[in-house]
């Protein structure tokens, strides 16, 4: 109980660590809270930076949820734990507490959650978000349908319901803190990833 309350509390500590906020602040970039959509996250960054800035932030944002899930897979962690784990990296990165609890919207460190769950977890939502950014081009959709299936795929590859659990509130965050991005889609008003 110790073990798993220990890598539950870093993984939330982890996922705290804004890869946005600190990357540009060593490129000499504009805070992403003040800049753009006021996201600190790899599409923000990619606005205000540029591709570089923003592939660092996003490989960082993954390793986020990636590098806990992984080391709770190496301790033997229970699917109960791992969805701990998960869900706390998460929060994490949404809330967290090294930057005044302005985090970003999650896409990048849920994938990484997915992909130290089980690989072909995260690779199947991977492959839907680059799907659907292919054809539609518009990051925030290709999010909102990635994810909104990850329940369903979860439930198809590892069948526990703590972790389908899991990725139901990961599911239902994002959509909440991508809510004036979903008012956006509804008018027409959304970005393209094209424009950067």
């Amino acid at each position: 109980m110790i073990t798993a309350s220990l890598l539950i509390v870093a993984a939330y500590l982890l996922g705290s660590v804004s890869s946005a906020i600190i990357v540009c602040r060593l490129m000499g970039l504009p805070d992403p809270r003040t800049q753009g959509s006021n996201n600190p996250g790899a599409t923000n960054v990619l606005r205000i930076g540029g591709k570089k800035a923003a592939a660092i932030t996003l490989v960082g944002d993954s390793l986020k949820g990636l590098i806990p899930m992984v080391v709770g897979h190496l301790l033997g962690a229970a699917p109960a734990v791992l969805a701990g784990i998960g869900l706390a990296a998460f929060i994490g990165h949404l809330f967290p507490v090294f930057f005044g609890f302005r985090g970003g919207k999650g896409v990048a460190t849920a994938l990484g959650v997915q992909i130290g769950l089980f690989w072909p977890i995260g690779l199947s939502v991977a492959a839907i978000w680059l799907f659907v950014a292919k054809v539609l081009k518009i990051s925030s959709l290709s999010a909102l349908i990635s994810m909104a299936l990850a329940p369903v795929i979860v439930w198809i590859f590892w069948p526990d319901n703590a972790l389908i659990g899991m990725q139901l509130i990961i599911t239902g965050l994002l959509f909440w803190r991508h809510r004036s991005n979903i008012k956006n889609l509804i008018t027409g008003t959304e970005d393209s990833i094209t424009r950067y």
